[in-house]
């Protein structure tokens, strides 16, 4: 299918890739709270991104915007997990910056479909 050939859904693509594979090291009380919290954050942000791939430009900034603030959830919700320890300082940085760089990709396609 076309739409999976979006640049920036490989991104988040990968990166859910890469977050599913830090379950295992996630405490298992907060693998039911926060790790869920973030996994669901994540998933929305897939979901928004293959939504809009498929609408008009005139239907895609609402789908964008809600994918961006699930986006922006997510990295707080990271860094809260880094802050209270619940992954460690490498894989949150490896995390952070596939989440910024998919947030400046998601930031441009919010600009380019406003203009």
């Amino acid at each position: 299918m076309q739409e999976f050939d979006i640049p920036i859904l490989k991104k988040a693509y990968d990166l859910y890739k890469r977050f599913y594979d830090l379950r295992n090291k996630v405490p298992k009380h907060d693998r039911y709270a926060i790790f869920l919290k973030c996994d669901n954050c994540l998933l929305e942000v897939i979901e928004g991104i293959l939504c809009a791939s498929q609408l008009s430009k005139n239907e895609k900034l609402p789908a964008l915007k809600e994918a961006n603030s699930s986006l922006n959830l997510f990295k707080f919700f990271i860094r809260l997990m880094k802050d209270i320890k619940t992954i460690n300082l490498k894989d949150y940085t490896i995390i952070e910056a596939h989440s910024d760089e998919i947030g400046r990709m998601l930031g441009g396609w919010i600009k380019s479909t406003q203009s």
